[in-house]
């Protein structure tokens, strides 16, 4: 378990923003945790210690060879003050496995979430309590070594940093427009795109400024090598209803396993609803839609939650899903989800972890 973890408290706390001014990653705790990794010493030297600038070398690897990857996931506090997280046992086990990908050493998973739960209760007065607001928590880690040579590096560091955040997306709950991206391509199977890892996100960012430009919210992502199968958005995992039953891209080794995903896909099959993984191609989806058998269209991610989706652009051809409105499917699992983890609706299947920190 975590050993001497040390803490030291801010002596200069911020002011805390409005509920209404919260926005998305914009504004940060008054602490952090810190902890060290070197090949003669592993993960050692836990510390919270307030919020502040990362002294590096110019020479560190993350700058020149891109080594660093990140989860999120969130916390909310509940009507009777309790604290509670989302299932973060996966968002670290999924952790361990970007680490894998990119030869970073593992990382504890019991270390990392009992550090979680004492960070947590220090800034746990920066929970939010508005509706559609939680606390986004952002664990990272960075290769530290500064040494030019393309080699895994010998040193890092792990870091968690906390932000209180409203809705991701400025439409709140309401239908986002999504582009389907044609001409860039985010990953194939064998590459990192079943990491989170920063590059993934920087591949992504051309496509999303022209996205941007054109009136859209997001890129929706084909495979990168027919251009045809739906992979992903670029912060979130989709699901299309057809006919009544929900289908979702397969896994295949570039799309990201996504937590808000495997739990939508449990809550279905709990409610009976049928769900398809396999490959579904952009044109499959069309031509639904023409025959009136696409019904909804949805994303899942953490900081989304359930996001509708009421419109696609793909080469120029606008398709409307459900007229643009939100369907039934999609507002009964954004309540159902948000009920759960906010701890107002029973939680069937064991998802949420009260963050009350053993001594340490």
């Amino acid at each position: 378990m975590l050993q001497s973890l040390e803490i030291e408290l801010t002596s200069n706390k911020k002011q805390q923003p409005a509920a209404d001014q919260l926005g998305f990653g914009n504004h940060f705790t008054d602490h952090m945790f810190i902890m060290d990794y070197s090949t003669d010493n592993g993960w050692h030297k836990p510390r919270i210690q307030p919020y502040q600038p990362i002294v590096l070398d110019p020479a560190a690897k993350v700058f020149h060879y891109g080594q660093t990857i990140f989860e999120g996931l969130k916390a909310y506090k509940t009507d009777d003050g309790r604290v509670l997280l989302f299932r973060p046992h996966k968002n670290i086990q999924r952790m361990n496995r970007s680490n894998e990908r990119l030869s970073v050493p593992e990382l504890n998973v019991d270390v990392v979430i009992e550090a979680l739960k004492q960070l947590i209760s220090v800034d746990k007065d920066w929970i939010p309590t508005a509706p559609s607001t939680s606390l986004y928590i952002r664990p990272f880690i960075i290769a530290t070594q500064p040494q030019l040579g393309v080699a895994p590096s010998t040193h890092y560091q792990f870091i968690i940093i906390m932000s209180p955040v409203g809705a991701y997306y400025t439409e709140g709950v309401n239908p986002v427009k999504i582009f389907v991206e044609s001409e860039y391509v985010r990953s194939v199977k064998g590459g990192v795109g079943e990491a989170k890892t920063a590059g993934n996100y920087a591949a992504g960012l051309k496509a999303q400024e022209i996205a941007k430009e054109k009136g859209y919210s997001q890129v929706l992502w084909l495979d990168g090598v027919h251009r045809k199968y739906i992979e992903e958005v670029g912060s979130m995992n989709v699901f299309f209803k057809l006919k009544g039953v929900v289908h979702t891209p397969a896994l295949n080794g570039s799309i990201l396993d996504g937590v808000t995903r495997n739990s939508i896909i449990q809550l279905l099959k709990h409610w009976n609803i049928e769900v398809i993984e396999r490959p579904i191609t952009i044109e499959e989806l069309y031509k639904a839609s023409q025959n009136g058998e696409l019904e909804e269209a949805f994303g899942t991610g953490t900081a989304a939650v359930i996001s509708p989706i009421g419109e696609l652009n793909w080469q120029d051809d606008v398709l409307i899903i459900n007229d643009g409105k939100t369907g039934e499917l999609s507002k009964k699992l954004y309540d159902t989800l948000t009920g759960i983890q906010m701890g107002k609706l029973e939680d069937p299947l064991g998802w949420m972890v009260e963050a009350t920190p053993v001594n340490v």
